[in-house]
Protein backbone atom coordinates (compact mmCIF):
# COMPACT_ATOMS: atom_id res chain seq x y z
CA UNK A 1 0.00 0.00 0.00
CA UNK A 2 1.45 3.38 -0.96
CA UNK A 3 1.79 6.25 1.53
CA UNK A 4 -1.32 8.06 0.27
CA UNK A 5 -3.45 4.94 0.76
CA UNK A 6 -2.13 4.66 4.34
CA UNK A 7 -2.92 8.34 4.96
CA UNK A 8 -6.45 7.94 3.57
CA UNK A 9 -7.05 4.84 5.70
CA UNK A 10 -5.84 6.72 8.78
CA UNK A 11 -8.23 9.63 8.09
CA UNK A 12 -11.16 7.26 7.54
CA UNK A 13 -10.49 5.37 10.78
CA UNK A 14 -10.58 8.47 12.99
CA UNK A 15 -13.53 9.10 15.26
CA UNK A 16 -14.25 12.55 13.83
CA UNK A 17 -17.51 13.37 12.05
CA UNK A 18 -17.73 11.72 8.63
CA UNK A 19 -17.76 15.10 6.87
CA UNK A 20 -14.48 16.06 8.57
CA UNK A 21 -12.88 12.72 7.66
CA UNK A 22 -13.94 13.01 4.03
CA UNK A 23 -12.68 16.59 3.80
CA UNK A 24 -9.32 15.49 5.22
CA UNK A 25 -9.19 12.68 2.64
CA UNK A 26 -9.85 15.25 -0.10
CA UNK A 27 -7.04 17.48 1.18
CA UNK A 28 -4.61 14.54 1.09
CA UNK A 29 -5.72 13.61 -2.43
CA UNK A 30 -5.36 17.19 -3.67
CA UNK A 31 -1.86 17.41 -2.25
CA UNK A 32 -0.86 14.15 -3.96
CA UNK A 33 -2.29 15.26 -7.32
CA UNK A 34 -1.04 18.89 -7.09
CA UNK A 35 -4.63 20.06 -7.46
CA UNK A 36 -6.50 22.88 -5.73
CA UNK A 37 -10.16 21.86 -5.79
CA UNK A 38 -11.96 18.67 -4.90
CA UNK A 39 -15.47 17.35 -4.42
CA UNK A 40 -17.05 14.20 -3.06
CA UNK A 41 -20.66 13.51 -3.98
CA UNK A 42 -22.84 10.65 -2.72
CA UNK A 43 -25.34 9.18 -5.17
CA UNK A 44 -28.91 8.77 -4.02
CA UNK A 45 -29.97 6.08 -6.49
CA UNK A 46 -33.71 6.42 -5.84
CA UNK A 47 -33.76 10.09 -6.92
CA UNK A 48 -30.77 9.97 -9.31
CA UNK A 49 -29.24 12.93 -7.49
CA UNK A 50 -25.67 13.47 -6.34
CA UNK A 51 -25.33 15.16 -2.94
CA UNK A 52 -22.18 17.05 -1.96
CA UNK A 53 -20.67 15.54 1.20
CA UNK A 54 -17.24 17.20 1.15
CA UNK A 55 -15.40 19.84 -0.83
CA UNK A 56 -12.14 21.76 -0.77
CA UNK A 57 -11.29 24.92 -2.66
CA UNK A 58 -14.63 25.81 -4.26
CA UNK A 59 -15.67 29.47 -4.24
CA UNK A 60 -18.52 30.05 -1.75
CA UNK A 61 -20.88 31.25 -4.49
CA UNK A 62 -20.69 27.83 -6.16
CA UNK A 63 -21.61 25.72 -3.16
CA UNK A 64 -25.34 26.00 -3.84
CA UNK A 65 -24.75 25.07 -7.49
CA UNK A 66 -22.84 21.86 -6.68
CA UNK A 67 -24.77 20.90 -3.53
CA UNK A 68 -27.16 18.72 -5.54
CA UNK A 69 -26.45 17.53 -9.09
CA UNK A 70 -28.81 15.44 -11.23
CA UNK A 71 -27.29 12.37 -12.88
CA UNK A 72 -26.41 13.38 -16.44
CA UNK A 73 -25.75 17.04 -15.61
CA UNK A 74 -22.34 18.59 -15.11
CA UNK A 75 -19.07 16.71 -14.85
CA UNK A 76 -20.08 14.63 -11.81
CA UNK A 77 -23.48 13.82 -13.28
CA UNK A 78 -21.92 12.74 -16.58
CA UNK A 79 -19.44 10.56 -14.70
CA UNK A 80 -22.35 8.59 -13.22
CA UNK A 81 -24.43 8.59 -16.42
CA UNK A 82 -21.53 7.27 -18.49
CA UNK A 83 -20.22 4.99 -15.73
CA UNK A 84 -16.68 6.12 -16.44
CA UNK A 85 -14.20 8.87 -15.56
CA UNK A 86 -14.69 12.26 -17.17
CA UNK A 87 -11.68 14.48 -17.71
CA UNK A 88 -11.25 17.94 -19.18
CA UNK A 89 -7.90 19.48 -20.06
CA UNK A 90 -9.22 23.02 -19.63
CA UNK A 91 -12.66 23.59 -18.16
CA UNK A 92 -12.41 27.28 -19.07
CA UNK A 93 -12.40 26.54 -22.81
CA UNK A 94 -14.29 23.24 -22.82
CA UNK A 95 -17.02 22.84 -25.42
CA UNK A 96 -18.02 19.23 -24.62
CA UNK A 97 -21.08 20.37 -22.71
CA UNK A 98 -20.09 18.33 -19.62
CA UNK A 99 -19.41 21.36 -17.45
CA UNK A 100 -22.35 23.33 -16.11
CA UNK A 101 -22.34 27.03 -17.13
CA UNK A 102 -21.35 28.13 -13.60
CA UNK A 103 -18.39 25.73 -13.51
CA UNK A 104 -16.10 28.29 -15.09
CA UNK A 105 -16.46 30.35 -11.91
CA UNK A 106 -14.29 27.77 -10.14
CA UNK A 107 -11.24 28.98 -12.05
CA UNK A 108 -10.39 25.33 -12.73
CA UNK A 109 -8.43 24.39 -15.83
CA UNK A 110 -7.81 20.65 -15.77
CA UNK A 111 -10.49 18.50 -14.14
CA UNK A 112 -10.98 14.79 -13.48
CA UNK A 113 -14.01 13.10 -11.97
CA UNK A 114 -14.26 9.36 -11.32
CA UNK A 115 -17.12 7.16 -10.19
CA UNK A 116 -16.87 5.79 -6.67
CA UNK A 117 -17.89 2.17 -6.69
CA UNK A 118 -18.86 -0.23 -3.93
CA UNK A 119 -18.47 -3.52 -5.77
CA UNK A 120 -20.13 -2.89 -9.14
CA UNK A 121 -22.51 -0.22 -7.82
CA UNK A 122 -21.77 3.48 -8.26
CA UNK A 123 -22.26 5.18 -4.90
CA UNK A 124 -20.80 8.60 -5.70
CA UNK A 125 -18.14 10.62 -7.45
CA UNK A 126 -14.70 11.97 -6.60
CA UNK A 127 -13.61 15.04 -8.53
CA UNK A 128 -10.38 17.01 -8.53
CA UNK A 129 -9.29 20.08 -10.43
CA UNK A 130 -6.32 22.35 -10.89
CA UNK A 131 -6.20 26.02 -11.82
CA UNK A 132 -3.78 25.33 -14.67
CA UNK A 133 -4.56 23.65 -17.96
CA UNK A 134 -3.75 20.01 -17.34
CA UNK A 135 -4.56 16.62 -18.77
CA UNK A 136 -4.67 13.92 -16.11
CA UNK A 137 -2.89 10.76 -17.23
CA UNK A 138 -4.40 7.25 -17.43
CA UNK A 139 -2.23 6.30 -14.42
CA UNK A 140 -3.57 9.27 -12.42
CA UNK A 141 -7.11 8.32 -13.42
CA UNK A 142 -6.61 4.73 -12.25
CA UNK A 143 -5.04 5.95 -9.00
CA UNK A 144 -8.01 8.25 -8.33
CA UNK A 145 -10.43 5.39 -9.05
CA UNK A 146 -8.56 3.22 -6.52
CA UNK A 147 -8.85 6.01 -3.96
CA UNK A 148 -12.57 6.13 -4.69
CA UNK A 149 -12.87 2.42 -3.96
CA UNK A 150 -11.01 2.97 -0.72
CA UNK A 151 -13.50 5.61 0.48
CA UNK A 152 -16.69 3.94 -0.84
CA UNK A 153 -17.79 2.51 2.51
CA UNK A 154 -17.28 5.87 4.25
CA UNK A 155 -19.27 7.59 1.53
CA UNK A 156 -22.15 5.15 2.00
CA UNK A 157 -21.99 5.81 5.75
CA UNK A 158 -22.43 9.56 5.12
CA UNK A 159 -26.16 9.05 4.41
Amino acid sequence: MNPLNHEIAAHLEKSEAIAVRLENVLRAVLKQFSSETGTLHRLEASTQLLHLVAQVGLPPQLLDVVKTIPVGKGIAGQTVAQNRPVTLCNLQTDTSGFAKPGAKQTGVGGALCVPIRHGNEIVGTLGIGTRREYEYTPDETRALEEIGQQIAAALIASK
